[in-house]
């Protein structure tokens, strides 16, 4: 067995819920890397279409998990209790990375490790190329984007809002690495987030430990009819209930954070109120992150739902 705090082991962690007719790219591009000491862990989250036949077509050149629909998040914790890497990169199963990828983040965490072992990074971000669902490039502005290095954003999220912090707005699942220190600071994580479970972690690593914004696009994104949240302007009701699950679990989890928790809150319940979901679960949600506000915060909290609103008409 590979000693679990082996930092040049690099697992590849690949989500996937019914894209089989994706799926076999984003193997491919992991297997494909040019850094060889990595392990691909496929996990099939209840799949009905072909994906896991064309999973068992690998054999042991990937280790698969096939387990019961449960949504992203169980497969993320799933994918991470089964690995063995000191560097954690996820995949969605529709996404594809640049071969160079795993080199390249090895490379990085070693030479930062060097610089500043008293507090060594956590994490690691970077854009992505988006692409259709034939992987043909789709032009998007990037005329906005920021420097590459070291970023310490705690302060800017204990204070509440992240703002313009970092220097690109497209922080998605393929584009986050992480050490495995940090991954088990944030795993487990809540199940009831089904979709979109990465703004969970990314936010959560953001105010737990400085990271790097490496600024190579070295994943692609598919965008495509069937992308569970991205792209999709007529989903403000499912918007809202992913905001709200995201900002009660992170209050919960790492209240350190809960004033940009509760900016989250407010945004989540202004989009809820327009496009009403009837869930009781959601309202008993709902409820309880009431109660954990003092009258102070409540206040601000109540301002802030009515801008979001105001803003939104």
């Amino acid at each position: 067995m590979v000693d679990s705090s082996t930092p040049e082991l690099v697992s590849i962690l690949i989500n996937s819920y019914n894209y089989g007719r994706f799926l076999r790219d984003a193997i491919e591009s992991a297997l494909a890397q040019t850094y060889r000491r990595c392990e691909v862990i496929v996990v099939d989250d209840g799949s009905t279409d072909d994906s896991r036949q064309i999973i068992e077509s690998y054999g042991d050149r990937i280790i698969p998990i096939l387990q019961a629909n449960g949504g992203q998040a169980s497969a993320f914790n799933a994918g991470f209790d089964r690995s063995q890497g000191g560097i954690i990169c996820f995949l969605d199963a529709d996404d594809t990375f640049a071969p160079r990828k795993a080199e390249q983040l090895v490379d990085l965490f070693a030479a930062q490790l060097e610089r500043q072992p008293k507090e060594p990074l956590g994490w690691c971000f970077h854009p992505i190329a988006r692409v259709d669902s034939e992987l043909k490039p789709i032009a998007w502005d990037e005329s906005n984007w920021g420097r590459e290095g070291t970023y310490d954003l705690r302060s800017r999220l204990q204070k509440g809002k992240l703002g313009k912090a970092t220097p690109f707005d497209c922080l998605v699942t393929s584009g986050m690495c992480f050490t495995r220190a940090m991954l088990s600071q944030l795993l487990p994580m809540p199940t009831e987030i089904k979709i979109t479970s990465d703004d969970y972690l990314k936010y959560a690593a953001l105010g737990t430990c400085p990271g790097y914004m490496l600024m190579q696009k070295l994943a692609c994104q598919r965008l495509h009819g069937n992308n569970a949240y991205t792209g999709q302007d007529k989903k403000q009701a499912l918007q809202g209930k992913i905001l709200l699950q995201t900002a009660y679990f992170l209050k919960r989890d790492f209240p350190t954070i809960g004033a940009f928790a509760d900016n989250l809150y407010a945004l989540g319940w202004a989009k809820l109120s327009r496009h009403r979901l009837e869930e009781p679960a959601l309202d008993q949600l709902l409820q309880a992150y009431a109660e954990t506000l003092s009258p102070l915060t409540a206040l601000k909290v109540n301002a802030r739902k009515a801008y979001y609103r105001y803003r939104a008409r």
